[in-house]
């Protein structure tokens, strides 16, 4: 018997849907770890995905 499936969630626009990127800052610590920063999409803030719209579709008739 199949699953049912969900719809997928919208994906972000300005960053396609990868949300966060790691970059590295150059140096290491004495552990020889890599110093980085965690940067955020602001659009979606982090996430991926956006809202969907919630605004009702208007449908006009045609002449």
């Amino acid at each position: 018997m199949t699953q049912p499936t969900h719809p997928a969630g919208r994906i972000c626009p300005s960053c396609d849907g990868f949300a966060s990127a790691a970059i590295t800052l150059g140096g290491r610590n004495r552990h020889g770890h890599l110093h980085t920063i965690t940067a955020h999409c602001p659009t979606c803030h982090g996430t991926g995905t956006t809202r969907p719209t919630t605004a009702p579709v208007r449908e006009r008739a045609r002449v």
